[in-house]
């Protein structure tokens, strides 16, 4: 009777992990060679695809997320959600909303900033 209680608590627990899990992982960059800075990179990307498109502006901030300035963007992107919509992945709102996803190369650039430590 024991090894029946535990067989069905440990299925439940195994079920109940692999439910909460998130079916997409986010995509890793090389960024050996790549040192994007935000005043450059970043931010024309952000104001093209989130912060003048009336989303995610410091007057709009759509969901309180506002990407027109360096330090705003900053202490969002170390988010998952921040990548993790930008790419598209599964568990996440897709960004832009209701458009493409950003390019291999600008996501690259958002991912290697993030991973140089996000210089300005």
């Amino acid at each position: 009777m024991k090894t029946n209680h535990l067989i069905t608590t440990t299925l439940i627990l195994f079920v109940t992990i692999i439910a909460c899990k998130k079916t997409s992982t986010s995509t890793t960059y090389d960024c050996a060679k790549i040192i994007p800075t935000y005043t450059t990179d970043i931010k024309p990307i952000m104001d093209l695809n989130c912060a003048t498109s009336s989303c995610h502006s410091a007057s709009a901030k759509t969901n309180g997320k506002d990407y027109s300035s360096y330090a705003s963007t900053k202490a969002l992107a170390t988010d998952k959600a921040y990548l993790g919509s930008m790419q598209h992945l599964s568990g996440y709102d897709a960004m832009p909303k209701n458009a493409s996803k950003l390019s291999d190369a600008n996501l690259q650039k958002i991912y290697c900033w993030i991973q140089n430590g996000m210089p300005q």
